[in-house]
């Protein structure tokens, strides 16, 4: 028979792995009495742990949101992944959060046993991480916004664009995107009337009203894609659309999302759309492209390619191939 405070934790655990309990079932598993299992409901309510009961054929025990955060119960796999991502989390651009991440991975770390801890040290000492920078977006900031839109609450803030112009923003937020160590907010601009990604790490006082929202419709390519075009494209002075002979998945896997946006025209060809601060290097660009392509627009562009096309050629008709052979490490390509 398991001691009381060993019940009390067995109760908690059997309560966290499913939704609803009959008090039958709670008592048949904990090998106890109903009169006892009411008892220790009380007392994990005593204790700050929200415990709902109800009564009819449908009637049970179920957790509720608590003002304290439980104890866990984690299969090995369960802790593994746990403990690595709170190991990488610096990583997720929300500055204030790398501190909390390895005291909470210090500590789950301490309660392991021997073997998995075994196991995480050498998963983890396999992993090179490549994440450049962190957002200065605080954590605060990300919450507020990220509570906004769950709640459908207006935001007001001062936004400061890439230029360094600063002014007065109330919004509509729908969703948040995290991409490449930075956190983006998209929202409808009510003022613009217009759709609009904004950087968290460029806005300050944010502030959430007490006006409500209706959802709008999210822009047709979903807001992921949205954000993506808008960070490829928009900040460009040169914009263009290219017909590549490939299928989108293939593409996409050649290529940085930072570099455009990828969408399928049908199983063998496929659309993208990027920018650039001169048509010279956007031709530079679409030259390394490792399929075959057409321009769609703009038409000036293809000038630009016709010029790449000719330096290359001749840089390669000026090279030789026995003195390529002879430059020193030349044939070491495996490494590359």
């Amino acid at each position: 028979m398991l001691t009381a405070p060993a019940r009390l934790l067995r109760l908690l655990m059997l309560l966290q792995a499913r939704s609803l309990w009959t008090g039958r079932e709670l008592a048949e598993r904990l090998e106890t009495t109903a009169r006892t299992l009411r008892r220790d409901v009380e007392r994990l309510r005593s204790l700050g742990y929200e415990v709902h009961s109800s009564s009819g054929v449908e009637g049970g025990y179920r957790l509720g949101p608590s003002t304290i955060l439980p104890p866990l119960a984690l299969e090995d796999d369960e802790a593994i992944a746990i403990a690595l991502g709170l190991a990488t989390s610096p990583g997720t651009g929300v500055s204030g959060s790398a501190d909390a991440s390895m005291r909470a991975a210090a500590k789950l770390e301490r309660l392991l046993p021997d073997g998995l801890r075994q196991r995480l040290t050498a998963v983890r000492a396999s992993i090179v991480s490549l994440q450049g920078g962190v957002s200065v977006a605080g954590m605060g900031m990300v919450s507020i916004a990220a509570e906004a839109c769950v709640a459908r609450r207006e935001l007001q803030f001062f936004y400061r664009n890439h230029s360094g112009m600063e002014s007065v923003r109330t919004v509509e937020p729908h969703g948040l995107v995290y991409r490449e160590a930075k956190w983006y907010l998209v929202a409808w601009d009510k003022e613009r009337e217009a759709w609009r990604t904004f950087r968290l790490d460029r806005a300050s006082s944010l502030l959430t009203t007490q006006r409500h929202f209706a959802w709008r419709q999210l822009p047709e390519e979903g807001m992921a894609t949205y954000v993506s075009r808008g960070l490829a494209v928009a900040p460009y002075r040169f914009r263009a659309r290219i017909i590549v002979h490939a299928p989108a998945e293939t593409v996409r896997e050649t290529m940085s999302p930072a570099w455009g946006v990828v969408e399928p025209i049908d199983a063998h060809r496929s659309r993208l759309e990027t920018g650039a601060s001169s048509l010279g290097v956007l031709a530079a660009w679409l030259a390394c492209l490792l399929v075959d392509f057409e321009v769609e627009e703009p038409p000036e562009l293809v000038d630009h390619l016709s010029l790449v096309a000719n330096r290359l050629e001749r840089a390669a008709s000026r090279s030789t191939s026995q003195g390529i052979a002879e430059r020193p490490g030349a044939g070491n390509t495996e490494d590359r």
